[in-house]
């Protein structure tokens, strides 16, 4: 073991324990994959992330560092709030890209790129592969989350890294009442994102049901006012996290879905870890060649070292 420089970061807020907690280890050199997935599973966190040098192809590419990321359970490819809040803490490190307001991270999807947009970050969403589900796919899904055929505007596969089952069902209610049971989720090897559009208050009585008079009383005050235009919540047993306070990953793939059809205009944002008591805020945004940036806020929670 030796100690390593360690962040705990929160990312996609600008105020701390309200958003996805992050652990950065910022020299991640000499890890084992076993040491590496030991240590994820030890924090707890959705994800944990370990900091490299690129590799010469990274280095070609215009990487400025690698990154490796880890749930408890596995590892993945890529994932969103780990790429903003790896780049918070290296930036926060001391350490300065090769071009002023980019920053370009190496990562098991390849080349991910970071712009600055005044204060915060923003990563480029990867390239996304949409796939149709059939009525006998998603039959057990919907059944394991509760929600009705009826309930669901659209769905589909979609895959930038991480797979996720992404729907659109008919109203924020019906999102915040969704009491999943997770190891069906699990069993089944599902990673659910679930997403409403926010409309505008109409004094209309929520769906009358135990669940709904649950999301009603534990959330209906606090987004009353809420100025984001879509309510995501992310469901990811398979990996060893029930559900995940704010997805980068996610909100990447349904912005990307959800914009090309229609459903979501070029820009909006997004309000995800409601009923986990958290206010984790995405921005998302579709630039005139078709990229899709993911931003958000971070902040530095912990600092100093761990014995690794």
């Amino acid at each position: 073991m030796k100690q390593r420089p360690f962040q705990q970061v929160d990312v996609f807020t600008d105020t701390a324990f309200l958003g996805n907690p992050l652990a950065v280890v910022l020299d991640g050199q000499g890890l084992s994959d076993a040491q590496m997935q030991a240590f994820a599973a030890w924090t707890q966190l959705s994800e944990t992330t370990f900091v490299l040098p690129p590799t010469p192809e990274g280095t070609a590419g215009g990487a400025d560092y690698r990154v490796r990321i880890f749930t408890p359970g596995a590892e993945l490819p890529f994932a969103g709030h780990p790429t903003l809040g790896t780049a918070h803490a290296w930036l926060n490190a001391g350490h300065t890209p090769r071009q002023a307001g980019v920053l370009v991270q190496e990562c098991g999807v390849g080349l991910v790129t970071l712009k600055q947009q005044g204060e915060r970050w923003a990563f480029a969403a990867p390239p996304l592969s949409c796939l149709d589900i059939s009525a006998k796919d998603l039959a057990p899904v919907l059944a394991a989350l509760g929600l009705d055929e009826s309930e669901v505007i659209a769905a589909q596969n979609l895959d930038n890294g991480p797979h996720w089952l992404g729907l659109l069902v008919s109203d924020v209610d019906t999102v915040l009442a969704l009491d999943p049971d997770h190891a069906a989720l699990k069993k089944l090897g599902t990673k659910v994102g679930v997403a409403a559009k926010r409309q505008a208050p109409d004094g209309g009585l929520i769906r009358r049901a135990n669940r709904e008079a649950r999301a009603f009383t534990a959330s209906s005050t606090r987004i009353a006012n809420d100025p984001t235009d879509l309510e995501v919540r992310a469901f990811a047993a398979p990996v060893g996290i029930a559900e995940d306070p704010v997805t980068g990953s996610l909100n990447a793939s349904l912005a990307q879905w959800l914009i090309a059809n229609g459903h979501m205009p070029a820009a909006y944002s997004a309000r995800q870890g409601t009923m986990l008591g958290r206010a984790g805020q995405v921005f998302l945004s579709q630039d005139t060649q078709g990229q899709v940036w993911v931003g958000g806020d971070v902040v530095g929670c912990i600092q100093g070292t761990v014995n690794l």
